[in-house]
């Protein structure tokens, strides 16, 4: 499939129709219920299909006793293999390039999330297994391509939509906006597939040049002298589309964190030292130490990964931790140094919120508690709360709009039923009637939401539900009328 014929297949995706039975625990049977008719496309207009996911969605359906929400799950878990991906096999390899949704680009971040749910079945569906290997194939070319960028085209010869930024994208590149958790991401995935899999054949040498081109980015974005070759100017009105200082960033004192001038929503940092993206980072190099250690035998090079681990570690400690308000010590969502910092979160991934999801923190971790503690406070200005729900926001969705995203993770990060329960509950109201999860929405009027197909947010969702099937089955039993 062509490219065009790829994304006009996927504009109809949204609007095609398909319907899958409920099961109706009570009696034990399977109807048809037409006020929840499934919002996937039809199977011949799907971008790839899994039979171990359509297995998950029918036993997941089958013990979800709110219909609205067996629906939402059946509408959402699946979009990213329904609508997102273009599988093929280049140069006798598998090839994944999975746009974002809305957007026709492939974002590092997202698209390793977009799988993300679906990488547990690798084991039992060699196509999932093959997709997941071509997204690794693909994420190593983007990065030779160019470390610095966050998205991408799948052709790397096309010239960028925002060729007028400074300095304009290189042929392939979509966007240069450099965020830390973009490079973490590719770590991650590459990871998790050998995990599973033991397949060692996806470190090869193409691999372990994007890798040590990772590691080198990353050091000279530690600024130790000052200075960076990175830039980022845009001709626009909205203030966190660039750095300020002719997009170089505030001026920062090393402290042996990375450098970001980028968040994980794609606005600019305040300070360049952005917390999350740093503990992101020292469990990527972690796993970088790993895999060089015990599957590639080079010790020289998982020793200095484990070492920068330590140093960003040890500068964290010192100048992202201080006590705040009454909550104790808690992170810091950015510093840059010289004592300033900013205390805030951003509904993404990363975030505060998320550490104990990216598993840098347990849940009962004191400093974790202390933090989500103001996370979910009114000291928190980005904590919004509104007729239909509260919730985490983000500064790139303005003053009065939560992220649905912000409210699932906080639901995967809790060990309080009562809290996931009231969670799910916000979820289901606020979806405005759509069957799918939004980008952020209007904290009195769900209705007036961004993004009508933001793929990520979706399986996010579908990823939360699984979790609580197989820790708090019981929470399932719930209906929300």
């Amino acid at each position: 499939m062509n490219r065009k014929q790829f994304l006009k297949n996927s504009s109809f995706l949204l609007g095609a129709l398909s319907i899958l039975p409920y099961r109706n625990l009570d009696t034990n049977t399977f109807t048809i219920d037409n006020d929840f008719v499934s919002k996937r496309p039809s199977e011949k207009n799907r971008t790839f299909i899994s039979e171990e996911v359509e297995q998950i969605i029918l036993e997941v359906k089958s013990v979800v006793k709110d219909k609205e929400l067996a629906w939402m799950f059946e509408n959402c878990y699946p979009n990213t293999l329904d609508t997102t991906v273009d599988y093929e096999v280049i140069d006798g390899k598998p090839d994944t390039f999975i746009i974002t949704g809305d957007i026709d680009a492939m974002w590092l971040r997202d698209s390793t999330a977009q799988v993300w749910p679906y990488i547990p079945l690798i084991k039992k569906d060699k196509k999932l297994k093959n997709l997941v290997l071509g997204l690794v194939n693909r994420q190593v070319k983007c990065v030779l391509t160019d470390p610095y960028a966050n998205s991408f085209y799948k052709d790397l010869t096309k010239e960028s939509d925002w060729i007028m930024d400074s300095p304009s994208p290189i042929p392939g590149v979509h966007e240069r906006k450099w965020e830390i958790d973009s490079l973490c991401y590719v770590i991650r995935l590459s990871h998790k597939y050998y995990e599973l899999t033991n397949d060692t054949s996806v470190f090869d040498e193409k691999w372990d040049e994007t890798m040590r081109l990772i590691v080198k980015t990353f050091k000279t974005e530690q600024r130790k002298d000052g200075t960076s070759p990175y830039y980022f100017a845009r001709n626009t009105t909205k203030m966190t589309d660039a750095p300020v200082f002719n997009g170089t960033g505030r001026p920062i004192k090393p402290t042996g964190m990375i450098c970001s001038m980028f968040r994980p929503s794609d606005d600019a940092t305040l300070y360049p030292y952005l917390t999350p993206s740093n503990i992101f980072a020292i469990i990527s190099l972690q796993q970088l130490a790993e895999v060089y250690e015990n599957v590639l035998k080079d010790s020289e090079f998982a020793e200095e990964c484990k070492n920068f681990a330590i140093e960003i570690e040890n500068g964290v400690k010192k100048h992202a931790i201080a006590e705040h308000q009454g909550f104790g010590e808690i992170y810091a969502y950015e510093v840059d140094g010289f004592g300033n910092k900013v205390f805030m979160d951003d509904a993404n991934v990363p975030s505060l919120m998320s550490l104990a999801y990216l598993g840098a923190h347990k849940p009962t971790d004191k400093i974790y508690r202390n933090t989500r503690a103001f996370l979910l406070s009114d000291a928190n200005p980005y904590y919004l709360k509104g007729k239909y729900g509260e919730g985490q926001a983000s500064p790139h969705t303005g003053k009065e709009k939560i992220w649905p995203m912000g409210i699932t993770l906080r639901a995967m990060t809790s060990i309080d039923k009562k809290e996931i329960l009231a969670c799910l509950k916000m979820l289901k109201d606020t979806h405005a009637d759509t069957g799918f999860m939004h980008e952020a929405f209007h904290k009195d009027n769900p209705k007036d939401f961004n993004r009508t197909w933001f793929a990520w947010a979706n399986t996010l969702f579908g990823e939360l539900i699984l979790k609580i099937k197989h820790e708090n089955l019981d929470i399932l039993s719930t209906r929300f009328d």
